[in-house]
């Protein structure tokens, strides 16, 4: 009985870890934040629930700015249900690699790095749903697939507890 219910807490624990975005680091094509990001990108994505129900759909247009060592992130979102929303990231590279972000829906900092052609960001988002504000985290994975298209995968939890994901597919335009 003992030894199941170790076994079971060892499996939950391992459950909720993470890869480690250094596993990427010989991964091609290498992601370069800005160079991706500088100028116009489009985003299709989803929410769907932890039982895979599908909740939202929603397009991006993403225009990126770099000056002053900041990479401006200015995405406008258009929601299935007519809805719209404008979230504007500023990002910018800390001595030691890593990425930190702000947003005014993001409590503190994000905080991401790159390894190869992935980005894993780690971060509190305020989530609105009917009027009440939640803090959400996010554990948030891109993968460049090649100079026009990155995939983007996020899961939302709340203490712990998963609440869904979200998934975005990225490409640049020409």
């Amino acid at each position: 009985m003992k030894k199941s219910i170790i076994a079971a807490l060892c499996g939950l624990l391992t459950a909720c870890a993470s890869p480690d975005v250094a596993q990427y680091q010989k991964a091609e094509p290498k992601l370069d934040l800005v160079h991706y990001f500088v100028g116009k990108t489009d985003a299709w994505g989803m929410f769907q629930k932890r039982s895979g129900e599908v909740v939202k759909r929603f397009h991006v247009e993403i225009t990126g700015t770099h000056h002053n060592g900041k990479l401006v992130l200015d995405e406008q979102f258009k929601y299935d249900d007519g809805t719209t929303q404008q979230r504007i990231w500023t990002l910018s590279q800390a001595a030691d690699g890593s990425w930190r972000g702000t947003a005014d829906d993001v409590k503190g900092e994000a905080i991401g790095k790159v390894a190869g052609n992935a980005l894993n960001w780690r971060y509190t988002m305020f989530l609105p749903v009917d009027g009440t504000s939640y803090e959400v985290q996010f554990d948030d994975w891109m993968f460049l697939i090649d100079d026009k298209a990155m995939l983007n995968r996020a899961s939302m939890q709340k203490f712990g507890f998963e609440l869904g994901q979200v998934t975005l597919f990225f490409k640049k335009r020409d």
